[in-house]
C-alpha cells in the first residue's frame, strides 16, 4: 500500500508518494506565494499535486496552524495563509476517501517517528527553527494534540515576560530569540538572514558572536525547559538554521551542559532531524496510510 503526502508552506508545496515500507518512491514541488488573497491559488496547485502523485491512492495533508477537531480542516493560521482557514480539504479536492489534515510540526514528527530520527523513540521533541520555530512532542509513542490541537507549539514558549509579543500574542517568546524573521531586530539591523549572522560570526565578527550567543542561550534554556515538563529521550532539531550543523550543535551543547537537570548525570539526547524539508509531506502520508478514526492523539 502506497499514499500521497502533502505539505502546504507558504510558498512552497512539497508532495511526496511513499510506500508503507517507508520508501519515498516519488518527490514533487510546486511554487506559490503566501498570502490569503491566494487561497483559490493554493487549493488549485495542491489539487494538480494531489492528481499528479496519484489520484487513487489516499492522500494526507500538512499545513501550518490548528487542525479542526474532526482533522478535516485548519482552523487557524496566525498571520499565515488565512484565506485556507476552515476549508475543507476532501470536499475541495472531490475525494471519497478522508483526507486527514495536520499540523506541519506534527506532520514532521510523525514522518522523523516513522522512518527519521526518532525512529525507535518512545518520548521526543521536534523543534524546526527557519523562519520562526515550529515543534511537536511525541509521548510514549504518539503523537500528542492536546485539547484543541496546540501542543508543541514551543514558539510560542514565554523567555522574557518584558518583550514584544509573537504572533500569538506572547510576550518574549522563543520563536522571536531564535527564528530568521527576527535576525534583523536581535542584530540592530546589521543582519538579514541567520546564514549571514553565522558567517560574519564564524570570520571573527564579535558582535555577531555575540548575537549568536544570546540566541543560542535562549534556545538552550528554552529547550531545557521542555525537558523538564516532557522528559523526552531525545530533542530532535531541524529546519533551515539546523543546517549550520556543529556551529549550532556545539554551542547548544555546551549551553545545556549549564542550564538543564540532569539527575544521575543523564543528559538527553540532542539529534539533528534526518529527513529535511520533506518531513511534513512524509508525515502526512503515513498519516493517510494509517488513519482509521479522529482522536486527540495521532498513532503511528
Amino acid at each position: 500500500m502506497s499514499a500521497v503526502g502533502i505539505d502546504l508552506g507558504g510558498t512552497r508545496i512539497k508532495g511526496v508518494v511513499v510506500s508503507e515500507t517507508g520508501e519515498v518512491l516519488r518527490r514533487e514541488v510546486r511554487e506559490t506565494g503566501d498570502g490569503g488573497e491566494k487561497a483559490g491559488r493554493f487549493a488549485e496547485v495542491v489539487r494538480e499535486l494531489a492528481e499528479a502523485l496519484g489520484s487513487a491512492l489516499p492522500l494526507g495533508l500538512s499545513a501550518p496552524g490548528l487542525v479542526a477537531r474532526d482533522g478535516r480542516s485548519i482552523v487557524a493560521m496566525p498571520g499565515r495563509l488565512a484565506g485556507l482557514e476552515g476549508l475543507d480539504w476532501t470536499d475541495c479536492l472531490g475525494r471519497a476517501q478522508r483526507v486527514p489534515v495536520m499540523n506541519d510540526g506534527q506532520a514532521a514528527l510523525t514522518g522523523e517517528a516513522w522512518i527519521g530520527a526518532a525512529r525507535g523513540l518512545r518520548d521526543a521533541v521536534l523543534l524546526t527553527l527557519g523562519t520562526g520555530v515550529g515543534g511537536a512532542i511525541l509521548s510514549e509513542g504518539r503523537i500528542l494534540r492536546g485539547h484543541l490541537g496546540r501542543a508543541g507549539h514551543f514558539a510560542h514558549t514565554c523567555l522574557d515576560p518584558q518583550g514584544a509579543p509573537s504572533i500569538a500574542g506572547m510576550p518574549g517568546a522563543l520563536e522571536c530569540a531564535i527564528g530568521n524573521a527576527s535576525i534583523r531586530e536581535r542584530s540592530a539591523g546589521r543582519f538579514a538572514s541567520t546564514q549571514a549572522l553565522l558567517a560574519a560570526a564564524q570570520a571573527g565578527d564579535e558582535f555577531a558572536c555575540a548575537v549568536w550567543r544570546r540566541s543560542i542561550r535562549a534556545l538552550a534554556c528554552a529547550v531545557a525547559s521542555f525537558v523538564n515538563i516532557l522528559d523526552p529521550e531525545a530533542v530532535l532539531i531541524g529546519g533551515g538554521i539546523a543546517q549550520a550543523g556543529e556551529a549550532l550543535f556545539g554551542p547548544l551543547r555546551e549551553e545545556m551542559a549549564r542550564v538543564e537537570w540532569r539527575p544521575g548525570g543523564h543528559a538527553v539526547k540532542l539529534l539533528p532531524a534526518a529527513l529535511g524539508e520533506w518531513a511534513g509531506a512524509i508525515g502526512a502520508g503515513r498519516r493517510a496510510m494509517t488513519w482509521t478514526r479522529e482522536t486527540s492523539n495521532i498513532e503511528l
